[in-house]
């Protein structure tokens, strides 16, 4: 089940926050994901005062000297509507696809009545926020729901909610809300079981260190990849410790490509390259010992070996009885149209 009709996955290079609030910098994210051929670059339209009260706590995963708050530190992280206006104009220039994250009601306003963007996607910290779900639902866009902290009870409740109001595609990411994300707590399986559950397209939001979780989604089926990246590790900002170097994704994206080569069509059936090897690895039916003409052909007459050069062991027993028409020698290949 492919989501939206792409002939492979769907890779969205998350650039998130990456930018620091700089417009500079979120077309230096651009132009790496267009460099690493990502399919879409995905950032986050926000206002600080659509996420969090000026009371939140510094999560975990964020360092902080304790004296900056939490909407501070987010609210520094922004850009402006209409700097995103700009980015999407660049995408399009450029020729990669925009996308990003709304978190209110103002940014999904702003990214679909001004900038149509053509897919919304839904961060995994509004499953339990319906009433905004259904907001979204509303524009009747296609949407990609991440899945993080969530039971399968709150995503079958958020997905049937947007279906509601939404006749678009939905595909629905499973994803580990932390950063990075421990490989034993990755459980790749659980995304099979939404695929199941919901009977919808599928995906990962890779939030672990490496490719090797989202090359086992690829295998099992994902029809969409989400990977965090940023311009430099060292530099300053809750996500980029956890997020890929231009290089890893530029890595990341090909090993992705080269496993989708490796899992082919599905159909059992001898490749072209193989085709040439069959005669010097097949057995064929060649002479057991020098045959004369004339000779009933019986079983000790015949042997099993390499080339193959037309006819398949199993076919020996059609042999049996039959008369030569000429004299063979030990080893010859044995056709039909050498006996009467």
């Amino acid at each position: 089940m492919a989501f939206l009709k792409y002939k492979n996955s769907f890779i969205i290079a998350e650039a998130g926050v990456n930018h620091n609030g700089e417009l500079r910098k979120a077309f230096e994210l651009v132009d790496i994901a267009l460099d690493c051929k990502a399919d879409a670059i995905k950032f986050q339209t926000f206002k600080a005062s659509e996420i969090t009260t000026r009371y939140n706590k510094n999560l975990e995963y964020v360092d902080n000297d304790d004296k900056t708050s939490n909407y501070d530190i987010i609210n520094k992280l922004s850009l402006r509507f209409e700097d995103f206006k700009k980015i999407n104009e660049y995408c399009k220039m450029k020729g990669i696809l925009f996308l990003s994250t709304p978190d209110g009601t103002e940014s999904l306003n702003y990214l679909t009545d001004k900038l149509d963007v053509p897919i919304i996607k839904i961060g995994s910290t509004e499953i339990t926020n319906i009433e905004f779900l259904n907001e979204i639902a509303k524009k009747n866009k296609p949407l990609i729901l991440s899945t993080g902290l969530s039971s399968l009870e709150e995503v079958k409740k958020a997905f049937n909610s947007i279906k509601k109001h939404n006749k678009k595609e939905i595909c629905v990411l499973h994803c580990t809300s932390e950063y990075p994300a421990p490989i034993n707590e990755i459980n790749i399986k659980a995304m099979l079981t939404i695929k199941k559950e919901l009977n919808c397209s599928v995906g990962f939001s890779d939030h672990s260190i490496g490719n090797e979780a989202s090359i086992a989604a690829i295998t099992l089926g994902a029809d969409v990849i989400e990977k965090h990246f940023t311009i430099d590790k060292s530099l300053d900002g809750p996500d980029h410790k956890a997020s890929m170097c231009p290089d890893e994704l530029k890595d990341f994206v090909f090993s992705i490509r080269q496993t989708e080569k490796l899992l082919g069509s599905g159909i059992k059936e001898p490749t072209k390259s193989e085709i040439k090897n069959l005669p010097g690895i097949r057995r064929g039916i060649v002479a057991a010992i020098d045959i004369k003409k004339g000779t009933t052909i019986k079983k000790n007459h015949l042997s099993f070996k390499r080339p193959f050069v037309g006819i398949n062991p199993e076919e020996s027993k059609g042999m049996i009885g039959k008369k030569i028409k000429i004299d063979l020698k030990t080893d010859q290949p044995i056709l039909w149209k050498y006996f009467d």
